[in-house]
């Protein structure tokens, strides 16, 4: 602060200026984020307390005052001591892997296809992905229909290649694992191929070239060159899925209910019978979170992947 005793003289007041302190809440940041963060309170963090809390009491769906019955862990050791939990539970990681590794495969296969193409990849785009346009529901449907014991159109056209046997998809326990494997295959390939062919774009031509010019075949170009691009959009690509599939429910419950005699039933399928047909909702709501638990270690195995992909890559530049 400056303070004049004559017109020709100036001199420097040592009382420091008073500055209006604002508030941390009324800074501009935060009151941005606020409606955010309200939102995500009231519709994620609320609820996942609340079914924490659930969790471990013994809620009952038909007495809803027993949610004030405190359990303690007696939830979670009835399902981890329960063969029908872990049988779901393992059911679901192998449905997660083949899903996984097979659509990662054929994604790979249809990418590398539109790559090659001279003329209509926009349109080859497009059609890649016309399948994640469909509901789950509607896809489960479609598939039931189309694995139908008498009505179906697979048993129909194998029917008139000669083969008149009646294969009953959806009722054998292992033909009706693939029916479902097939369909989620189909709906949620096209993840897969649509990061991968961005990948493939994003793959400098000069090193293609120069692999050219040192006589590489393609399986070398492809190994040491394409597959260190595309990896960390093959990992975002699981990533994604993985967090799906692991919550797969709409296409199994509307193709098989988790039949035959359960021989299909995954996890979510069953955490879905547990608390709304058999209205066990402490149980259910344990279940649940270690669904949530085992999603999240997947997750992050593969941002682990991820990052090492990304560090490989930017050394090789």
């Amino acid at each position: 602060m400056y303070e004049m005793n004559n017109p020709n003289q100036l001199r420097i007041s040592s009382k420091p200026t008073r500055r209006r302190k604002a508030s941390w809440f009324s800074s501009p940041p935060v009151l941005l984020l606020f409606p955010t963060v309200l939102v995500v309170g009231v519709l994620i963090v609320l609820p996942m307390l609340l079914s924490l809390y659930a969790s471990f009491t013994e809620y009952y769906l038909l007495r809803p005052d027993s949610i004030l019955k405190w359990v303690g862990f007696e939830n979670y050791r009835v399902i981890l001591s329960d063969s029908k939990f872990w049988s779901a539970f393992l059911r679901t990681i192998v449905f997660l892997t083949l899903a996984l590794n097979l659509e990662m495969l054929v994604g790979l296969g249809l990418a590398l296809l539109v790559n090659k193409a001279l003329h209509g990849k926009q349109v080859l785009r497009t059609i890649l992905m016309f399948p994640m346009t469909f509901s789950p529901i509607l896809v489960g449907y479609m598939f039931k229909y189309m694995f139908n014991d008498n009505i179906g159109v697979i048993n129909n056209g194998l029917q008139s290649l000669g083969i008149n046997a009646v294969i009953p998809w959806l009722i054998d326990e292992k033909l009706a694992f693939f029916s479902i494997l097939l369909a989620e295959m189909w709906m949620s390939t096209s993840v897969f191929s649509i990061l991968i062919l961005a990948g493939l774009l994003a793959v400098p031509q000069e090193q293609l070239e120069a692999a050219a010019v040192d006589g590489s075949n393609p399986w070398q170009t492809f190994r040491h060159i394409i597959l260190p691009h595309i990896q960390p959009f093959i990992l975002i690509a699981m990533t994604i899925r993985s967090l799906d599939v692991a919550r797969a429910y709409d296409i199994v419950q509307v193709m098989t209910g988790g039949g035959p005699a359960g021989r299909t039933e995954l996890l979510w399928t069953l955490i879905s019978r547990t608390g709304y047909v058999d209205s066990r909702m402490g149980e259910a709501n344990a279940m649940g979170f270690i669904a949530t638990i085992t999603s999240i270690l997947f997750t992050y195995s593969f941002y682990r992947q991820l990052s090492a992909a990304r560090n490989t890559l930017e050394g090789k530049a």
